[in-house]
């Protein structure tokens, strides 16, 4: 808890004028708590004076990529899901002004329940009971978020609506060359991956908004297993729902699953269901064919060996602190994703 007055990326007086000017529905003086996760924005609970209670964003400090840690695209993207079934936090006021605070930032409202990381996390928070709830609400919520037409929303401009794969292969593909010195590490495997994939890239239907991200770590759920807000929108883009689906799909690990990336996922706990019922009950509420969904896993494992490769390499090369990170453990982790790329 943040009882003094000083908060990193937070002048917070001039924050708390501008809510009290600016959001009509939060009574400044607030009590601030910093929140861990949230791909390292800095995200802060806050409670106002009469006990209402809201969640803020801006991006770290220090110099950014220039289209990292948007959060005004984030901004959007939650404004206009607000309209639909798609379950989100109300956005309650974006800030342009960098003035303020040094940074474009955010509010919204905080949604009671809590995003599900380890096993251990499961056994704090879940009956058995409700972790047999969590599977099919899950499914439900990406299905919904796939029904979504963009045009109806406001969000048809968010990217361009076709050849996401391809770019996408083009992107990590590059981050992966890029990343070759800093990493120390190749793969001769990699290649012949991306070269594979490119040349059997589906058709792909019309674009929705895809999450990028979409798995239990970025899902509020409630005690009863059902996902009350789905978070953390900065990735998300116009693109294939059938990628988004694939990722997500790979990141529910079975328990007895040959290859995990983690050893440590939520779902590894018992009591949930199996990823194959998943996809028939996605097959199910959305009519989509799924006889290309081995290729689109395969390209989600290819883009996380890529993403871990670049992370990796910032590690070694001092771009980021590794203090506390098991560099040894993730290089595990990204040839891991290989092999089930491979595979």
């Amino acid at each position: 808890m943040d009882n003094g007055n000083v908060t990193p990326g937070y002048d917070r007086g001039a924050v708390e004028r501008w809510v009290a000017s600016n959001i009509a529905a939060l009574s400044p003086p607030f009590e601030w708590v910093k929140l861990e996760g949230g791909h390292s924005n800095l995200t802060y609970l806050l409670t106002d004076s009469n006990g209402e209670k809201a969640v803020i964003r801006r991006p770290p400090q220090g110099k950014l990529l220039p289209k990292a840690h948007d959060m005004k695209r984030e901004h959007t993207i939650i404004s206009g899901l607000g309209s639909t079934s798609v379950p989100v936090a109300v956005a309650m006021g974006l800030c342009e002004d960098e003035s303020i605070t040094g940074a474009v930032f955010y509010v919204m409202s905080q949604v009671p329940g809590r995003a599900l990381y380890t096993a251990e996390d499961v056994d704090d928070w879940l009956s058995m009971e409700a972790r047999a709830n969590v599977g099919r609400s899950f499914v439900e919520t990406l299905a919904a978020l796939h029904r979504v037409d963009p045009n109806d929303i406001g969000l048809d401009r968010l990217a361009r609506p076709d050849g996401y794969v391809g770019r996408q292969l083009r992107t990590w593909y590059g981050s992966w060359q890029a990343s070759l010195e800093g990493a120390d590490y190749d793969d001769a495997r990699i290649h012949q991956l991306h070269d594979e994939l490119v040349s059997s890239i589906p058709d792909q239907g019309p674009a929705r908004v895809v999450h990028g991200d979409y798995g239990m770590h970025n899902c509020m759920i409630d005690q009863g297993g059902n996902v009350v807000a789905v978070l953390d929108w900065e990735i998300a883009t116009l693109g294939d729902p059938l990628a988004d689906f694939a990722y997500a799909m790979n990141g529910w690990s079975d328990p007895d699953d040959e290859i995990r990336i983690s050893h440590e996922a939520a779902t590894t706990a018992p009591g949930f269901s199996r990823r194959q019922e998943l996809i028939d009950y996605y097959a199910e509420l959305t009519g989509r064919d799924l006889q290309n969904l081995a290729f689109y896993r395969r390209f989600n494992y290819f883009k996380t060996a890529c993403i871990l490769h670049g992370v990796y390499a910032r590690y070694r090369l001092g771009k980021k602190s590794a203090e506390g990170i098991d560099l040894d453990a993730m290089k595990d982790r990204l040839i891991g994703a290989i092999d089930l790329a491979a595979s």
